[in-house]
């Protein structure tokens, strides 16, 4: 029987996503949209969440577990893995399948038949907003979902760390100014859907973060050298010409972007640049993903103002945007990136900490004025 939660941060957060994800499946139907999962209700939801909370502060041979759980019927699987006999969803049964199941892409399949939870097997395939929770780390579970496009990283719609609960905030992405890749991490604007260019910074920016040294991206014009205004010369490791490795695979046709062949040749190219992230200084690409250089240091221009203020926001419910000091955010990264991008206001930053915090500059003609957005929690 499903009972009731000894995780706090479960029973606080369980009626919000099921609204969220009884509210999104519903539009979905109602856009003609096939392939979804089934709604999760609160009690479920809540169960899932305690059961793998303390699963997660349990270690097997020495090392946490980490676990993706998704929860639809078997039935609506394809090519599954499926177990001769129902597995009750306990902690220490989680903890014991962790090590099988730890590598990204693949999921465990949860099911309730007469108010048993249960795993029936494992899955790479998962429904259309289909709910997923990963275990990541110790205390930290993160709520998500799969794009209706199926292309790019699954959209997060709640972070718990320990009692700690993240709510991402579906109503950010209509802020002044606000810049495509936040819309589509947040996930709440449809007219993005499909647009893979927005999910390539996406996928640079997971990956970024993912090496744990911290880094600096800069998007910059393709068809422009202003920007070079802005970077001390010579650049340690400029690139001439121009490496097209991933742009060349986005001039591919369309046709073949749901081709694993495709897939796995992007994620090659995007964390062969992600990791030049990791080398001190700023790594440069075009708007159209050519790289131009990496390790570059950022200076300010002569007659260029130093940067006094940003606007600050988070896309997490109950967090207010405000202005603050740019030193606030973070050191040296944090405070080059945002001077280039109020020299450069056509040009995009991603800075990457080491402590896994992320935060993209861009420029608001609206604020006048910088705007920083933390979205760390969007990309667990």
């Amino acid at each position: 029987m499903i009972s009731r939660s000894t995780y706090r941060a479960a029973i606080a957060v369980a009626s919000t996503v099921e609204n969220h994800f009884a509210r999104h499946i519903s539009e979905a139907r109602q856009q003609g949209e096939s392939d979804l999962a089934p709604e999760p209700k609160a009690d479920i939801i809540e169960a899932i969440l305690d059961v793998s909370f303390w699963a997660s502060l349990r270690r097997e041979e020495g090392l946490s577990p980490k676990i993706s759980l998704a929860f639809f019927p078997p039935e609506q699987a394809v090519q599954p893995l499926l177990f001769e006999r129902k597995i009750p969803l306990t902690s220490g049964m989680l903890t014991k399948l962790s090590s099988a199941v730890e590598r990204p892409g693949i999921h465990l399949g949860v099911w309730c038949e007469k108010e048993e939870l249960y795993v029936w097997g494992t899955t790479r395939k998962v429904p259309n907003l289909c709910f997923v929770l990963d275990v990541s780390e110790p205390g930290l579970l993160v709520i998500k979902h799969r794009r209706l496009d199926g292309f790019g990283k699954f959209t997060n719609v709640a972070v718990l760390i320990g009692d700690q609960v993240k709510v991402v905030d579906e109503q950010s992405s209509g802020m002044p100014d606000c810049p495509y890749i936040l819309s589509s991490l947040v996930g709440s604007d449809s007219s993005l859907k499909g647009n893979n260019s927005v999910n390539i910074l996406i996928q640079l920016a997971v990956s970024m973060r993912a090496h744990g040294r911290g880094g600096a991206l800069l998007v910059v014009p393709d068809e422009s050298n202003v920007w070079r205004g802005s970077v001390i010369h010579p650049i340690n490791y400029a690139v001439n010409p121009a490496y097209s490795g991933l742009a060349n695979l986005m001039l591919r046709d369309t046709s073949e972007r749901g081709q694993s062949q495709w897939q796995d040749e992007l994620r090659r190219e995007v964390d062969h640049l992600g990791g030049l992230t990791a080398i001190d200084g700023a790594t440069i690409i075009s708007d159209q993903y050519r790289l131009l250089a990496f390790g570059a240091k950022i200076g300010r221009p002569d007659g260029k103002p130093p940067i006094g203020k940003i606007y600050f926001t988070e896309p997490i419910v109950g967090v207010e945007a405000k202005f603050a000091n740019p030193a606030q955010l973070g050191g040296t990264r944090h405070l080059s990136a945002s001077q280039f991008v109020q020299d450069q206001p056509d040009c995009l930053a991603l800075v990457a900490s080491q402590d896994g915090k992320f935060t993209i500059f861009s420029w608001s003609p609206c604020q006048e004025a910088v705007q920083a957005h933390r979205i760390d929690a969007l990309l667990f």
